[in-house]
């Protein structure tokens, strides 16, 4: 048992990363970048959106982690899922927010950086934390979907708030699970941090370099 726990975990902390590598291509995407014309095709991007965009992904389930630490899964992962609609909504309004993927990128490594140290912050600040970065998060989300008509946009909201919730409390509970029962757990979260950290790093200084070097691009 204590082999197939580790032999998961191992798994757990590579997955993103390949993901990073074999994904790029797809550019956040779920459509291929063209926009949804159907309430199938919304939904579809909706829902691929934030799993296909391995920095979204790695937040997301950072979340899910944090928030079953805290003790309070599905109270600090709802902030984080009504961040992105809320932010969503803004690109949609046309407002842009500056440097938007440089702040995803800071918060992907931010919250590796929170469970890798196993440092304790208070729920509110946790939860203010998760709602800011998924403002950005879901202001990166609406530029799949900017300019489509009422009916994919509603499914494309409602596909990407549905996963976000469905991947965090999985994430959550998942977490619950080791730490109830595998006494090696503050080691396995803590590579499951320092996994996420490395990869937010990655994509901070490739948006850094992407905006002081963009020939290099």
């Amino acid at each position: 048992m204590a082999i197939h726990r580790s032999y998961a975990i191992r798994v757990a902390c590579a997955g993103p990363l390949l993901l990073a590598s074999t994904c790029a291509a797809l550019a956040h995407h779920a459509m291929g970048g063209q926009l949804p014309q159907t309430f199938g095709q919304g939904l579809l991007s909706g829902i691929g959106h934030p799993v296909i965009g391995v920095d979204h992904f790695a937040f997301v389930v950072a979340v899910g982690i944090v928030a079953a630490l805290a003790g309070h899964l599905w109270a600090l992962t709802l902030p984080f899922v009504a961040g992105t609609l809320a932010g969503c909504l803004i690109h949609l309004a046309g407002i842009t927010l500056p440097v938007a993927e440089l702040v995803v990128a800071a918060t992907v490594l931010l919250l590796g950086a929170i469970i890798a140290t196993n440092r304790e912050l208070p729920a509110l600040l946790l939860a203010v934390l998760f709602a800011g970065a998924g403002i950005f998060h879901g202001w990166a989300y609406g530029e799949s979907i900017f300019g489509a008509e009422q009916t994919p946009l509603v499914a494309y909201l409602a596909g990407f708030t549905v996963v976000q919730l469905v991947v965090g409390v999985l994430a959550g509970l998942g977490t619950r699970w080791v730490i109830h029962s595998d006494a090696a757990r503050p080691m396995k979260l803590r590579l499951v941090g320092a996994t996420v950290a490395g990869m937010g790093l990655v994509l901070f200084v490739g948006h850094v370099e992407g905006i002081f070097f963009p020939g290099l691009r």
